[in-house]
């Protein structure tokens, strides 16, 4: 197996291919980041729940994708910001608005990773790992 050179992308892909497939859950390889990020998208309301699976190696993430009253997905679009050949860094006065205030943008910050609104509430910028719509 090879080794995934951006596992942010990758988490978003997946994400979306479920979605995509009408998946009602998709697996993911766990780490500390994307434990935070499905935490955050379950606090905002765009997945339904998450499971912290143990397998002995790094362990799996469970994510329950969430679909409206019509059977469509929730998340309408995943967009990767910071990648590993560029990346983007934003400061308390700058950080960016998805869809003027109607979406999010998840943040690694020095106090964690956080949604745009917790940064500036606590008046923190930081790396734009992606926008969520």
């Amino acid at each position: 197996m090879s080794a995934v050179s951006d596992p942010v992308s990758d988490y978003l892909a997946q994400l979306r291919n479920g979605q995509q497939a009408g998946h009602t859950y998709v697996d993911i390889p766990a780490s500390k980041l994307k434990r935070a990020m499905t935490q955050i998208l379950l606090e905002k309301g765009y997945v339904k729940n998450y499971l912290n699976i143990e397998d002995g190696k790094q362990g799996l993430l469970r994510v329950y994708l969430k679909y409206d009253e019509y059977g469509l997905p929730v998340i309408r679009e995943l967009e990767r910001v910071s990648k590993p050949g560029r990346r983007e860094y934003a400061d308390a006065d700058n950080l960016p608005r998805v869809r003027n205030g109607l979406g999010i943008a998840i943040l690694s910050t020095s106090r964690g990773v956080m949604s745009d609104k917790e940064a500036r509430r606590f008046n923190v910028g930081g790396e734009v790992l992606a926008k969520v719509f």
